[in-house]
């Protein structure tokens, strides 16, 4: 337990996680919120609109990303997280304000996504290497997966709280607690001990270190395929809002309440696979292949449950796998990047992961708007497989994995090391 738990031992940590953890509950409180509004007070259960707000959201990170992994790497980190926090937390508000006045119209929500999109794309990378400056190198992995851990904890309950918000209160208010979440991850920035922070090597802007980061990804046939792997599972499997919103409304007929429960329930799955990645020392590319596969099967299984508690069952199977699967790309791909590119790699990942919405959600709407959430769910499942089969083809290619019968039984063996 106490390998599990090792990164809050160091004191700027605990600083930064506690005023993460209340940031994060606001902002599942108002990605539920979000959804909702769009679902079904803003349209009449149109799939297609949360998949257009959730590729306005998530799009800039693929459109500005030789930008924003630069300015990772370039900038004092912790000054630009306060920029970054400190405006997402006045787009939270503005929007809040629209919704309780009763002026809110679907193409304000859409305007609120693509700005919230584009802070997002410079605060992401940051906060994804920040934690690189606060721990060691030994504590990475332990200090990655206990940040899913406290993200997927707000999951639980936040989504919750958010159904029970916008039954009692309505939307807005929602979106205003989130505003007012901003104020701790705020406050915990500037309590951080700024001496006991390990500064990272800084680059001289140029406009070769804009594409930098790529020529480097290009070199490592390990990093492509695991982007890939991400690529495929990002853009189509990664669809939660689609998919709980609309199994929850059309398939189950479900209110707010039970909506907000789903992700809640789901959340449970990703606290435990984070949980258990925070126990690993060095996660490896089998375990993002076991991941993925599982990922697939679940999403597969989840779309013929016949019931809302059966489905919600499958939700924590596939928690686990999602968790398992994005803290462990984090992780395994800030150790093996060398520090000074840091940023840049991760803001590729980061973009890929996120940028690949604008690509899959209005595929994955449409195809539960005209087959149904059943049918979405299975493009889901089809992507994890599909991601499976990325990294067996790399460990059959790079390190020699195949087939063999030893012992009476057969096993599958590696040639050589693997990364």
């Amino acid at each position: 337990m106490h390998n599990t738990f090792r990164s809050l031992s160091n004191p700027n940590y605990r600083i930064w996680a506690a005023g993460a953890l209340v940031s994060n509950v606001g902002t599942w409180m108002q990605r539920t919120a979000q959804d909702w509004l769009v679902l079904s007070e803003l349209t009449h259960h149109n799939a297609r609109a949360v998949g257009i707000v959730m590729a306005l959201q998530f799009g800039p990170q693929l459109l500005l990303l030789p930008l924003t992994g630069m300015a990772a790497d370039l900038l004092d980190r912790r000054k630009l997280l306060l920029f970054t926090q400190a405006a997402m937390g006045l787009l939270a508000l503005a929007l809040g304000l629209l919704c309780i006045s009763g002026l809110v119209q679907l193409w304000h929500v859409y305007i609120f996504a693509l700005l919230l999109g584009c802070v997002t794309a410079f605060d992401s990378p940051v906060r994804q290497t920040f934690v690189s400056e606060i721990v060691s190198e030994k504590d990475l992995t332990n200090a990655v997966a206990l940040n899913s851990t406290s993200f997927n904890a707000a999951r639980m309950l936040g989504p919750a709280v958010a159904g029970i918000l916008i039954s009692s209160v309505g939307t807005g208010w929602v979106f205003m607690i989130n505003a007012l979440s901003f104020a701790a991850v705020i406050a915990s920035l500037l309590m951080l001990r700024v001496g006991l922070l390990r500064a990272a090597p800084r680059l001289k802007a140029s406009r070769a270190s804009l594409l930098e980061g790529f020529r480097y990804v290009r070199q490592r046939p390990d990093l492509v395929s695991i982007l890939v792997m991400l690529f495929l599972i990002g853009t189509f499997g990664l669809n939660f809002p689609i998919f709980l919103s609309t199994m929850s409304v059309t398939a189950f007929h479900a209110g707010a309440g039970q909506y907000g429960i789903l992700s809640s329930i789901m959340a449970c799955g990703s606290v435990a696979g984070a949980l258990m990645a925070a126990g690993r020392d060095q996660p490896r590319l089998a375990l993002l292949l076991g991941a993925a596969a599982l990922f697939g099967f679940g999403c597969a299984l989840a779309a013929v449950m016949p019931n809302y508690w059966l489905f919600g069952i499958m939700l924590v199977v596939i928690g686990v796998a999602a968790q398992t699967f994005t803290t462990s790309v984090n992780s395994s791909v800030q150790l093996s990047t060398a520090p000074a590119m840091r940023g840049r790699v991760m803001a590729i990942v980061l973009a890929i992961s996120a940028g690949g919405t604008p690509l899959g959600a209005p595929v994955v709407g449409w195809v539960a708007d005209t087959f149904g959430p059943r049918w979405a769910l299975g493009i889901g499942a089809l992507s994890g497989i599909a991601a499976a089969l990325v990294g067996v083809r790399y460990l059959v290619k790079h390190h020699g994995l195949r087939l063999q019968f030893d012992t009476q039984r057969w096993r599958f063996a590696l040639s050589g090391g693997q990364h």
